[in-house]
């Protein structure tokens, strides 16, 4: 009887784990190529990453050219941002930070990077995108190919300011935080000093995320999801980048002990941060696109609507034609008195030839 039971309970259990929103979102994702359309975005954000570091400290230099401190935490932010990207003290990082100080306004170089930096992020923006619609089963958006590329470099460029003013704020809050610590007498060197400040960076960081991707689920890719939906998601996904840069250095540790790798650990670990921040990214849009689809919300009415037309016309021209209807006892009826109607009419040929010379 126990044995009975075990195997009645295992497909239920089986059946129940199937049931858990998580695990059908893992499901949709596969399903949807998920991993292999995050995969080429991360192959895209690479170039574009190391294109937008050097227009961004090409402008600074215009800028800040003579605060080197402000420089050199504009530094730290982005190394905190992008785990392995600035060179640190234990020589981890593909970028050395003495490079990016030397650099004095638009060279040659910088323009080149600058239109690098263009072509890369609209590439991206237009891929990630296409990738958003795919998790939400829509798709490609039908517009005019210049307006389209026109307002993703407009966002693009949003997308740069918010990124420099998120790094304005965090530099702030920073300096904010280790003032107050200061003045309850706890040094911004300590410990204490330390966490708060990751912590303040953390937050800004995670606000700026979550914006970023309200923006790219809803307005990037001309999607209507309800805002308690796309709340949800941009959540999930801001929660998942800051986890991942928070570990984002154990990415990089890994390659340094393998003598194959060693060489290019650092492009490695980058390759895997960038990776795994497009999976999480996609995988936030596989759980609202799994969310709405349980509620039964239209993401577009205008495609649902076309989807609907189209399954009709599917349907009429494989419909078989109906099979003819057998009469029923009044039309039988009906069809007898006109057939003994017809018969006297033509057995009586005296009547026919009177109504011939009448008429």
């Amino acid at each position: 009887m126990a044995d009975e039971g075990g195997t009645r309970g295992f497909p239920a259990l089986v059946e129940r784990v199937l049931g858990w929103r998580p695990v059908r979102v893992a499901q949709h994702y596969t399903i949807t190529r998920g991993p292999i359309l995050a995969s080429g975005l991360a192959y895209q954000s690479i170039f574009a990453a190391f294109a937008g570091i050097w227009v961004g400290f090409s402008i600074a230099g215009l800028v800040i050219a003579g605060d080197v401190a402000l420089r050199s935490t504009l530094i730290d932010y982005l190394a905190q941002t992008v785990p392995g990207l600035i060179e640190q003290e234990n020589g981890n990082g593909a970028i050395d930070p003495d490079a990016l100080l030397q650099i004095d306004g638009f060279t040659l170089s910088g323009t080149v990077a600058l239109i690098g930096l263009l072509v890369t992020a609209i590439g991206w923006l237009g891929s990630a995108r296409d990738a958003v619609r795919v998790e939400f089963d829509q798709p490609p958006l039908e517009a005019n190919f210049f307006l389209v590329k026109l307002r993703d470099l407009g966002l693009a460029a949003l997308f740069g300011l918010a990124l420099v003013l998120t790094a304005a704020l965090s530099v702030a809050g920073t300096a904010a935080t280790g003032l107050l610590l200061d003045l309850v007498g706890i040094g911004s060197d300590s410990i204490v000093g330390a966490v708060g400040g990751r912590v303040v960076t953390l937050t800004v960081m995670f606000a700026l995320d979550a914006v970023t991707l309200g923006g790219l689920y809803r307005v990037l890719s001309g999607l209507h999801i309800p805002w308690r939906r796309l709340r949800a998601g941009a959540l999930l996904g801001a929660g998942g980048l800051g986890v991942l840069k928070v570990v984002g250095g154990a990415l990089l540790g890994g390659g340094g002990t393998n003598p194959l790798l060693a060489s290019f650990a650092v492009i490695v670990g980058l390759l895997i941060y960038f990776n795994l921040s497009c999976q999480v990214i996609l995988f936030a849009a596989a759980w609202v696109a799994v969310g709405m689809r349980d509620r039964g919300l239209v993401v577009d009415p205008e495609v649902e609507r076309r989807r609907l037309e189209e399954a009709r016309r599917l349907v009429a021209e494989h419909e078989p034609e109906p099979a003819p209807s057998e009469p029923g006892p009044i039309a039988r009826l009906a069809r007898r008195v006109r057939a003994l109607f017809r018969r006297d009419r033509s057995a009586d040929p005296e009547d026919h030839s009177d109504v011939g010379r009448g008429s």
